[in-house]
């Protein structure tokens, strides 16, 4: 290897090539899984049909009744509560249903 490579190299290093490097490094560590978890929630809730049981960010349990555009209507508890939310406030889509677990307004716990 010629000596003017080799000194070129530590230069590099020296002058902030490996700063560089490592704040390239951070970047696709942080932001790539970010943008993956961000893409499967937009799937999931573009994905979000009548039937589906589902649960809000505040933690509200129900049976999607209706879907139009970014607005969602739950069915929630024994009494068939109809309440509404933004599409963005969903949580999750739950396999199990909540409803089915309540008696007299209390989920039974198992």
């Amino acid at each position: 290897m010629p000596e003017g490579t080799l000194s070129g190299l530590q230069s590099f290093m020296s002058s902030g090539g490996l700063l560089i490097i490592l704040m390239i490094a951070m970047f696709a560590l942080m932001i790539i899984p970010q943008r993956k978890r961000e893409k499967k929630i937009k799937d999931m809730l573009a994905a979000i049909k009548v039937g589906d049981r589902v649960r809000t960010i505040g933690g509200i349990y129900g049976t999607v009744s209706a879907v139009r555009d970014d607005i969602i209507t739950l069915t929630v508890g024994p009494d068939k509560v109809r309440l509404v939310f933004a599409r963005g406030a969903i949580s999750n889509v739950e396999n199990v249903a909540v409803e089915a677990t309540m008696d007299d307004g209390v989920a039974d716990v198992k």
